[in-house]
């Protein structure tokens, strides 16, 4: 599952964590406490600060988190603000080139990342790429991380070139009416609202190249998601630059092949991403019938419900066309009296 570990490559530079003083003294108290009242090394603590001391060494070089984490045996940690003050001390602004924006267990008071970032934004002159929610599932249920309106922030950060966002309820805004440079756009989401869809089907990106929409399952909303909501991407208009799409994590993935069989932007395509969703037989015959899919240069079906001999067909006809494809992952419906057909099918981000 894509949110059940944190992100160890962004933008194509290792991520290094940001640890504050608080976090290293508690860890290494809690482990030499371990060590004398078990007379025996804490299996994991402390961990190894190496890969900080040389990110420091050269900031520019990684892709820094923000993340806080509950303080051990209940004491109270940092604020935001205090943990900030120490990467500001330490790390230049104008060698940030990418971050990643992770948890905070600071519900209260200065839980919140984007205050802070909104704050500093003039100063990351350097900065190009922002993944805001490397959120895990057992740190947050997708469906229930709430980010409010984030147009101001990409408003904020006008060189940025990639922006990935995970956590796509109701409240999302990403109302971009002013033209922006961006080039990847991602939101990641269990159930992307309809509302959110169009928001970014409007969205002035004249020079976006990738565009990724996790639409995710009806539950939460996203599987009411229409082709008259994504109509100006598929009919090419949206965004005349875009190369690279992905209609990801999507229950109706069967409707989306079928939509994007008729669609004039999958000509315009160089690759294609449907992956973790619920892709059939019925889906999978589509795609082997339709010319246009055979065209493109990378297609991504990993995490489907192909049949075995469906899947061979499948591959056997992307290899002749000289696609490359990622059909792994193949999945099996469970058991379920409730379900219709008695089956019940799963995208891999759910809950």
């Amino acid at each position: 599952m894509p949110n059940s570990s944190h992100l160890t490559e962004y933008a194509g530079l290792p991520v290094v964590e940001f640890t504050g003083w608080e976090t290293i003294r508690r860890e290494f108290h809690f482990a030499m406490a371990w060590a004398s009242n078990r007379r025996q090394r804490h299996p994991n603590l402390p961990s190894s600060y190496e890969p900080l001391f040389a990110a420091l060494a050269d900031p520019g070089s990684v892709a820094w988190r923000w993340r806080t984490e509950e303080s051990v045996n209940g004491r109270d940690g940092q604020t935001i603000d205090e943990y900030l003050r120490e990467f500001d001390q330490l790390v230049p602004h104008d060698s940030v080139r990418a971050l990643v924006v992770g948890h905070s267990e600071l519900q209260e008071g200065n839980g919140d990342f984007l205050a802070p970032l909104l704050e500093r934004a003039s100063r990351y002159t350097s900065l190009r790429s922002l993944f805001f929610g490397d959120i895990l599932q057992e740190e947050n249920e997708i469906s229930w991380i709430k980010h409010g309106d984030l147009t101001p922030l990409l408003a904020a950060l006008p060189r940025l070139t990639a922006f990935t966002v995970r956590g796509g309820s109701a409240d999302l805004g990403l109302r971009v009416t002013e033209p922006h440079g961006l080039r990847s756009l991602t939101v990641q989401s269990g159930g992307l609202h309809p509302e959110v869809v169009r928001d970014v089907c409007a969205a002035s990106l004249p020079e976006l190249e990738h565009l990724e929409l996790w639409l995710g399952v009806e539950e939460y909303a996203g599987g009411r998601t229409t082709r008259e909501d994504l109509a100006p991407v598929l009919s090419g208009t949206a965004f005349p630059k875009l190369r690279s799409l992905g209609l990801r994590n999507a229950d109706r993935a069967d409707d989306w092949v079928a939509a994007l069989a008729e669609a004039p932007v999958t000509g315009t395509l160089a690759e294609l991403d449907l992956s973790l969703g619920i892709l059939t037989d019925r889906g999978a015959r589509i795609i082997l019938d339709t010319p246009v899919f055979h065209g493109l240069r990378r297609l991504d079906l990993h995490h489907h419900y192909l049949s075995e001999e469906m899947e061979g067909r499948l591959r056997a006809a992307l290899t002749a066309s000289g696609v490359e494809h990622d059909l792994s992952d193949r999945e099996e419906p469970e058991e379920n009296p409730y379900a219709e057909g008695g089956l019940s099918y799963y995208t891999a981000v759910s809950e």
